[in-house]
């Protein structure tokens, strides 16, 4: 059996780190989805408040995807710019 090098192990733990990172997207989608849903379902019962309603929903969905932009942030720099294994010689 061959010997993992240090170089080999952060590899391997960065694509895991980003693998892990990649989860926070589904957070998003899934309140993204049910806010959408609550604005259709309030502007059904009161249709004189849709502009208010959908600026409202626009505001809170354009807050929650940052969690998912910044979890695709973290997967690329962990992928693209990890500078660990340069500095492990």
């Amino acid at each position: 059996m061959s010997q993992i090098t240090n170089e080999a192990l952060i590899y391997a733990c960065s694509a895991i780190g980003a693998g892990i990172a990649m989860i926070a997207g589904v957070g998003p989608g899934i309140g993204q989805g049910y806010a959408a849903g609550q604005a259709a379902a309030a502007v059904g019962r009161n249709p004189g408040a849709k502009s208010d309603i959908t600026s409202t929903m626009l505001l809170g969905q354009a807050v929650a995807e940052t969690t998912g932009l910044y979890g695709f942030a973290v997967a690329i720099i962990l992928l693209f710019a990890n500078p660990l294994p340069g500095k492990l010689k």
